[in-house]
């Protein structure tokens, strides 16, 4: 009974696999066949995403697919990001950890802020205005399904908020990283910085930082946005409590919750990834096989994130997006548009300060 189970998902994964196969090929043939470059400047993550929403929203998809699909948003994703930490050393885990912390707290306090006034020329129910904001500052959908049991959300504003976190994050996620790359200088750690702590979604930052590895042959970025938006998703276990408190306070009840249930554990599988990797340097040294299994394993990493791209672009309804009303679309927007100001302006004073 439970191998039927598992076999219910393998639909969804193998469409996902074979939309990573297709951007391949096409990423292939248009960056090396078409322009003549050695290696493709064009990132198969992007077109992942791009066919992914094609084909999702031409096409209906069926029930056996979707199942695969969101197994693959979830867990092939996590374990491309537990993957990620092959290429990582403890020391610099550290230093941004020590960097990204501080921008970190800036740009939540600052988008509170300002969803909090917003809200209030808007008239947009407390409920949606708290989804909104932690899915803006935390980690997406992840913080908006967490939160939403604690606050008593309904299922309609749940939606909502995932729609609008949804459509700002593939915004974000496919402009950012060229619009880092001219406004930083091409200066990996300022990057990766910016892209983990102004994107909204896990799954949108590791796209991002694929989409500018890929397009700019920088590993270092996609490592730092990685770290950085690993850092943020464990203010879950500040953010969920102090939004309870907040919402449920003066009221006789209080929703309950678990920071057991909502701790993101796949950030200690990046931590032990990382670990491994550095016994693996001290103990096989230039060892040819050690070396191969570090590439084979960063390939898989690039492999399982695409997928998840991929299953991400499939399951983006645009349609429903567009149904929706306009005003909690206003506070995400700003909420976006904060956070990338916030972490623009936070950045440049480090530099001053520290330069």
């Amino acid at each position: 009974m439970k191998f039927k189970k598992y076999l219910v998902v393998l639909p969804g994964i193998i469409l996902a696999f074979v939309l990573y196969t297709l951007s391949q090929g096409f990423n292939n043939i248009i960056g090396i066949e078409l322009l003549g470059y050695e290696k493709s400047p064009i990132s198969t993550a992007m077109i992942a995403i791009l066919l992914g929403m094609f084909f999702g929203n031409v096409f209906q998809i069926r029930d056996s697919f979707l199942r695969g699909l969101d197994f693959t948003q979830k867990y092939i994703l996590k374990l491309g990001i537990i993957c990620l930490g092959i290429q990582l050393k403890p020391f610099e885990f550290l230093e941004f950890g020590a960097i990204a912390i501080p921008l970190i707290i800036i740009c939540i306090i600052s988008v509170l802020i300002v969803i909090k006034l917003l809200i209030k020329k808007l008239k947009i129910p407390t409920r949606m205005a708290y989804l909104i904001s932690i899915g803006s500052t935390v980690c997406g959908t992840t913080a908006i399904m967490a939160t939403a049991p604690v606050i008593g959300a309904k299922k309609n504003e749940v939606s909502y908020a995932i729609a609008n976190i949804t459509l700002f994050g593939i915004l974000s996620m496919l402009i950012y990283p060229y619009f880092a790359n001219f406004y930083f200088e091409s200066e990996p750690l300022l990057i990766g910085l910016f892209l983990g702590t102004s994107i909204h979604e896990t799954s949108q930052v590791a796209a991002a930082g694929l989409i500018y590895d890929q397009q700019f042959n920088s590993p270092e970025t996609l490592n730092i946005a990685t770290v950085t938006k690993l850092i943020r998703n464990t203010f879950l276990i500040i953010m969920i409590p102090l939004f309870a408190f907040l919402y449920n306070r003066g009221k006789t009840t209080e929703k309950k919750y678990s920071i057991i249930d909502i701790f993101p554990y796949f950030v200690l599988g990046f931590v032990a990834m990382i670990i491994v990797r550095n016994l693996g340097d001290l103990m096989y040294s230039n060892n040819y096989k050690w070396l191969v299994t570090i590439e084979s394993i960063k390939l898989s990493s690039k492999i399982f994130l695409t997928m998840a791209m991929a299953a991400i672009g499939l399951s983006t309804n645009l349609k429903e997006i567009k149904n929706m009303g306009y005003k909690p679309f206003i506070v995400g927007f700003v909420g976006m548009a904060t956070v990338g100001l916030v972490c623009i302006t936070t950045i440049e004073l480090y530099l001053n300060y520290f330069n």
